[in-house]
């Protein structure tokens, strides 16, 4: 019996219909059946963020199907098929969003012709609803199901009318996760739950830290042990390997324990006796605080962006305002470890499981096993979280590798431990602001010069960028064997909450209201910008900061609440939030979170809800409580009792966001709400507690006050 895994290939959802007897394929997204089920490809990775729901939503829009009577599949990696399958940078909807409606247009027009040959009527006479076609004329109707094999054999027009966004009937409504049913079940959907007959169990011993590698492996007491397979060494980078941007790994050298069950590997592993030896130096947090305090101090680099004479205009200040911030190493924690199911055969070879680029994961194995991409299959599975970690795909590299070698077929499990530190983490970052304020309280200049581990955060050219007239951006990179990646909205993570913490003072310093002067400098950036080019449009910019001024009530306080705001801007969407924060038994709590955000077209309402609720918990959780930190290259934190994330009391009680309805096809969502809380909620615990925050996780720095655990 040949194995089977239902994570890539069962039905989102039971249909309404029953299944059909024959299925016409219209195109790469959809098929029909002949009692006019129809079935939509999703082909972007889902990592929660609910493209899986939302992408196919659009397809069904442009086709006038009934979303009752749509079944949802997970395509598999077919660069033939589709473009841009990756779960990256917000972008999976706003690069899909033309193409997805186009196919939908296609099939639909293809529905059309062939209706239109069958009863010899003018195409332009027919039209459709909720996946019938009408012919008003004679009264006549067809289901999409009794056209579709015809439809199938319709050349493919090259020219179709979009449907006008006021005309939408399923894009802007609310709808169910499709995998839904199947979570709260228990159903396979993960690379965790693949099976398949003969699978064997395979678990990596990487470094105990950065800068060391193998010397020496004595593996016979774990060779004897029940249920074990084998036990070896791979390299995941050989000689000649054609590296992709995607295999950041700092441990290729690798012990493996292959074997029959979770627990027999698991206690095998446990019995491994490894000499490790120092292959470069051995780095702590301390070197790396130092290193960028020295970058920061003396680093020397082209400016990425100066406008006007900002020396001369900080010479001429009435007054400077200097800080400087700082956030650690994070590690991105997914629910789902990482792991990979891979079955290597000479000719071919079959992987699957939780990916966010498989177009580079299959070039990746391709050079690793010597054979040609066209006989490497991919297919993904839903994942327990990504925020940028299976960007990475070294585990899958590793799973193909090991099946090769053992010859079978291998499922590669990480440990919490071996996830929360093997690296690919966001990196620590320092970030040094000055403003310059003339005697009236106006802003003259601006200068932001920052570091980070292997690239520093600074986006020269977005605000203040265009709305001061003499501005300075400078940005430098740490080396270090400490391996970083993208983790959810990379660089502006940090500098976002950085530079709206320093806005604050700077406005306090002027004297003025937080968002009145905001407000100013994007009046500046509308109406005589200063330089070439800025990323932002200022308009849009200022207009989430209104909404969320009127949503909130800004400009009416509340006795005992503390309030701080912020606007940012990342992934080509505009998010402005106010935080609310009250003590209680000497605890600040946030009480409120105020949300607006301008994102084009909101495809899917109360998923999008979810997207901007969720970025807001973790932004305030991980710059609350978070920290990686390294003593000798070895992590300090390797699990849950010391990494500390956010608690459920301390979430915020209430949550409330706005969307701006302006028409704008969609852009990012999954990533742009949490940036700018993290300053938000620094301004807001500033006028709670009367402390200015500037190095995180803030619990580390807030003194005086009931907060409970602290990192490490």
């Amino acid at each position: 019996m040949l194995g089977f895994n239902w994570a890539g290939c069962a039905p989102s959802e039971p249909p309404v219909k029953g299944m059909p007897d024959t299925w016409a394929d219209i195109n790469a997204y959809l098929k029909i059946g002949n009692n006019g089920l129809v079935t939509i490809m999703s082909p972007n990775p889902e990592i929660g963020q609910n493209v899986k729901t939302s992408m196919p939503m659009i397809v069904a829009e442009e086709l006038d199907v009934d979303w009752k009577d749509v079944i949802v599949e997970q395509a598999p990696l077919d660069t033939h098929k589709f473009t841009r399958q990756l779960a990256g940078g917000s972008q999976s909807i706003r690069q899909g969003w033309r193409g997805l409606r186009l196919a939908g247009a296609t099939a639909r027009r293809m529905l059309l012709e062939a209706a239109a040959q069958r009863w010899q009527v003018p195409v332009e006479e027919l039209t459709t609803k909720a996946g019938v076609i009408h012919h008003e004329p004679s009264g006549r109707t067809l289901g999409y199901g009794d056209v579709a094999a015809d439809a199938a054999g319709i050349p493919v027009p090259e020219d179709v009318a979009l449907k006008d966004p006021r005309d939408f009937t399923i894009i802007g409504t609310t709808r169910k996760n499709v995998d839904g049913p199947a979570i709260v079940t228990g159903k396979p959907l993960f690379g965790l739950d693949t099976q398949r007959e003969g699978m064997l169990i395979a678990m990596i011993e990487h470094p105990p830290a950065f800068g060391m590698t193998i010397k020496s492996l004595n593996a016979e007491a774990a060779k004897a042990m029940p249920g074990i397979h084998d036990v070896f060494t791979i390299d995941a980078a050989p000689d000649g390997f054609d590296r992709q941007w995607s295999d950041v790994n700092a441990f290729p050298h690798l012990v493996v324990v292959v074997g029959r069950s979770t627990w027999e590997v698991l206690k095998a592993k446990q019995a491994l006796k490894v000499e490790w030896e120092v292959a470069s130096p051995l780095e702590s947090s301390a070197d790396h605080t130092a290193g960028l305090a020295r970058l920061l101090r003396e680093g020397r680099v082209e400016p990425a962006r100066r406008d006007g004479n900002p020396e001369a205009a900080f010479r001429r200040a009435a007054t400077v305002i200097e800080r400087t911030y700082s956030a650690p190493f994070l590690a991105h924690n997914t629910m789902e470890p990482m792991n990979f199911f891979a079955d290597v055969k000479p000719d071919r070879a079959e992987l699957l499981g939780p990916i966010q680029t498989p177009e580079f994961l299959r070039r990746s194995v391709a050079s690793v096993l010597g054979l040609p991409e066209d006989r490497i299959s991919i297919q993904m599975t839903r994942m327990g979280g990504g925020f940028g970690r299976r960007l990475y795909g070294n585990f899958g590299v590793e799973a193909a590798l090991i099946s090769q070698k053992v010859q079978a077929p291998v499922k590669l499990v990480y440990t919490r431990e071996d996830d929360m530190t093997q690296g690919t983490y966001r990196p620590a970052y320092q970030v040094t602001y000055r403003a310059a304020l003339d005697d009236r309280g106006r802003l003259i200049a601006f200068h932001v010069r920052g570091a980070g581990v292997h690239g520093g955060p600074v986006f020269a050219d977005r605000f203040p960028a265009g709305a001061v007239e003499h501005y300075l951006a400078e940005d430098l990179s740490l080396e270090s064997n400490v391996s970083t990646g993208a983790w959810r909205a990379p660089r502006s993570n940090f500098i976002a909450g950085a530079e709206q913490m320093f806005l604050d003072e700077v406005a306090e310093a002027a004297g003025k209201d937080p968002i009145a002067f905001r407000l100013e400098l994007f009046d500046r950036a509308m109406n005589d910008p200063v330089g070439e080019a800025h990323d932002y449009d200022a308009e849009r910019y200022a207009g989430v900061l209104r909404l969320v001024r009127e949503k909130s009530g800004w400009d009416t306080p509340r006795p005992g609440v503390h309030r701080g705001v912020s606007a940012y801007y990342c992934h080509n969407s505009y998010v402005a939030q106010v935080v609310d924060v009250v003590v209680e038994d000497n605890r600040p709590r946030v009480q409120k979170v105020w949300c607006a955000v301008d994102c084009g077209i909101v495809v899917n309402p109360g998923a999008a809800r979810n997207q901007v609720e969720g970025g807001i918990v973790d932004g305030i959780g991980h710059a609350m409580y978070s920290a990686l930190s390294f003593v000798d290259g070895v992590p300090e934190q390797k699990n849950f009792d010391r990494y500390r994330l956010i608690r459920n009391a301390e979430a915020p009680k209430e949550i409330e966001t706005f969307f701006v309805d302006n028409g704008i096809d969609p852009t990012g969502l999954g990533e742009p709400s949490l940036p700018p809380v993290i300053g938000a909620l620094a301004n807001a615990l500033a006028r709670a507690t009367g402390q200015r925050l500037y190095d995180q996780p803030f619990i580390t720095s807030l003194q005086g006050f009931a907060l409970e655990g602290t990192t490490g």
